[in-house]
């Protein structure tokens, strides 16, 4: 009886776990401790802070303004066979309509331009970025632009532009700035140059904000609070030598050519080649009768000797005398003399 009773009784627990906290015990930490870890300064973080490349935003603007630069020149080629001239009226509109395209494909349907999307940018709403650090991991997530956002885009970056193009060519065209006018029209125009001071200077400044922190590359972009971040944390740069292999086979080209060029005179060429032109006597008797030189009738007509090909008088008397040893244009030999057409008597 006494074994059965040792046996059914639990084995003693050794002594590193007899003081042990109870099972549930980090619960209620947690639970005391969560509201000192809120009202915490640091647990409200603006997220991980991300350092994006200056360079790779300016190139990104860059590419697209060559984006829409060669959809105009391609929509340009369309209207070739129009009357000339004709887009150059609406110059500005098909600016526009290029820009809201690119806006239309890309911006507004949550894609990067083709310039952002070749620097592996995106647009981010800096307004709507967890605050928590424990939620971001890479500091490049982040929700894309809202729609208020986008339509506000277009508007500024579009409209914005277009309006302002077409106010400064009618303001030329109307020509406010002349004292002439009226003082309407006249402080307009001071309040026109005004307004792009004010604007050129708050680039200025928004520009060197951006070289110091690298973020809201444009002033639209600043008051938008939408900043360019990365695509995704790794990007594989291809690079092609493609144009640098074509810079010098013709930097070398070219040397060659300024070496050879010295080297040889017109004369020498003509030479060489003509043997393999027509005879000097071959040719339409059309041509016979134009001056080589203006490739006209002459008017005051004089002959070459001893080849006795025509020209104008001008023409062969100004070669003649800018040229030691002036060579016929028909057929290559030294002109010696001039005589005018029809008469025996020559003129050196």
């Amino acid at each position: 009886m006494a074994n059965e009773t040792l046996a059914s009784s639990p084995p003693p627990l050794p002594p590193s776990m007899a003081n042990a906290p109870p099972e549930h015990a980090w619960i209620d930490a947690h639970r005391c401790l969560l509201p000192r870890w809120n009202s915490s300064p640091s647990s409200s973080l603006n997220g991980i802070p991300i350092s994006i490349s200056r360079v790779n935003q300016f190139d990104a603007a860059r590419l697209d303004v060559e984006m829409a630069a060669m959809l105009k020149e391609q929509l340009v080629k369309v209207f070739s066979v129009m009357k000339p001239g004709f887009l150059f009226h609406y110059e500005a509109e098909l600016d526009a309509f290029l820009e809201f395209l690119i806006w239309r494909f890309s911006i507004w349907v949550d894609k990067p331009t083709p310039g952002n999307a070749l620097m592996n940018l995106r647009y981010r709403d800096e307004r709507a970025v967890v605050t928590r650090g424990k939620e971001v991991r890479t500091g490049l997530e982040g929700p894309g632009l809202s729609v208020s956002q986008k339509i506000w885009y277009c508007l500024g970056t579009v409209g914005g532009q277009y309006l302002w193009a077409r106010l400064q060519s009618f303001s030329a065209f109307r020509r406010w700035g002349d004292s002439e006018q009226r003082s309407l029209a006249r402080y307009l125009w001071i309040l026109i140059q005004h307004v792009e001071g004010i604007y050129k200077a708050a680039s200025f400044s928004n520009l060197l904000l951006f070289l110091y922190s690298g973020r809201y590359r444009t002033i639209i972009e600043r008051v938008l609070q939408a900043r360019l971040v990365y695509g995704s944390p790794n990007m594989n740069r291809s690079v092609s030598f493609e144009y640098m292999n074509r810079q010098l086979v013709w930097n070398e080209f070219s040397e060659m050519l300024l070496l050879l060029l010295p080297l040889l005179k017109s004369s020498s060429i003509k030479k060489i080649l003509l043997p393999f032109s027509k005879d000097k006597t071959s040719g339409s008797s059309n041509d016979d009768h134009m001056c080589p030189i203006c490739h006209k009738s002459p008017s005051i007509p004089f002959v070459a000797l001893p080849c006795e090909h025509r020209y104008c008088y001008y023409c062969l008397s100004t070669r003649s005398a800018a040229a030691t040893s002036y060579r016929c244009a028909r057929c290559n030999e030294t002109v010696v003399a001039v005589q005018r057409h029809g008469l025996t008597d020559s003129k050196k």
